[in-house]
């Protein structure tokens, strides 16, 4: 029997009456976790810097799933935007039940050619983001003495064993785990869970194209790097995400959950595999991140 990892795994109402905060739910993986925390019922409260976007992707997943959608724009590097973030959510929904740290940002590079301000940006979104968010909803949280609170944390693999070309993502992204581990002991006391999932390779709708041209997408294939022989799908990184959200999980605090096919365990270090990619190379990568971003 071909086994079916698309499947959604809880139950439809397993999320009912929870309000979510997904930060950067509006595009990719934070999307996928979106909709499903819709299908099980949640209200969700999704953040960018793109409120167009934001407002695109409400009319669509409410379509689709007939769940509350609340779009906010909110830059997390900025902590009077998140707090006015937590004040909005909690405005439209009474209440907010888990924070699910998503924004995340990346270049993939040699770092001698990262400028500091590259290093910072990165640096800043996914490590001070999340602290922003962590610390605003915490605060608020413990202050109001509310309980069965839960903080998700999206982080990597490299978080634990570091990985070339990415330096500045692998710091940013070890600090959140250490940030993850550190409160689900500390703010226990106050109710609030604290979990990550470091997933492997879910490659989003063209990012790979995009980001390895030619021939390089073929040799850098993530999944022939994993022992499983294929890619992520994301209902399963949305069947995690729910299930760590949820009352099911109400034992599980300070852990890291690795989704990746076994791939971290065959060789550390995702993207260390880019030694062999030429200096010209790096120019023409550069040269299109440097074109998308001006799109």
């Amino acid at each position: 029997m071909k086994m079916d990892y698309t499947a959604k795994m809880l139950r439809d109402d397993a999320l009912k009456g929870k309000t979510i905060v997904v930060t950067g739910g509006g595009s990719g993986l934070g999307k996928a976790m979106t909709t499903y925390f819709l299908e099980l019922g949640a209200n969700v409260v999704i953040t960018s810097r793109n409120i167009e976007k934001l407002h695109t992707v409400k009319e669509e997943l409410e379509a689709a799933t007939g769940g509350k959608v609340l779009p906010v724009q909110c830059d997390v590097r900025n902590y009077d935007e998140v707090e006015a973030m937590v004040a909005a959510s909690v405005k439209e929904f009474g209440k907010v039940d888990v924070l699910l740290n998503n924004a995340a940002g990346n270049f993939i590079s040699p770092t001698e050619r990262l400028s500091a301000n590259a290093f910072d940006t990165i640096i800043d979104i996914v490590l001070k983001g999340t602290k922003n968010c962590t610390l605003a909803f915490g605060k608020y949280w413990i202050e109001k003495k509310e309980t069965n609170k839960t903080v998700l944390n999206i982080v990597t693999t490299y978080a634990f064993t570091g990985s070339a070309y990415v330096v500045p993502s692998a710091t940013a992204k070890a600090g959140v785990l250490a940030m993850t581990r550190s409160l689900a002991v500390e703010w226990a006391k106050y109710g609030i869970r604290f979990n990550a999932i470091a997933p492997g390779p879910f490659p989003t709708k063209g990012a790979w194209d995009r980001l390895l041209p030619g021939d390089l997408k073929e040799k850098f294939d993530p999944a022939k790097k994993v022992p499983v022989k294929r890619v992520g799908e994301h209902q399963e990184l949305a069947n995690l995400a729910a299930y760590l959200v949820s009352d099911f999980s109400a034992y599980i605090n300070g852990e890291v959950v690795v989704i990746d096919g076994g791939e971290w365990l065959k060789g550390a270090g995702q993207m260390n595999l880019l030694e062999e990619v030429p200096q010209q190379m790096w120019d023409m990568l550069e040269a299109m991140i440097r074109e998308k971003k001006k799109n």
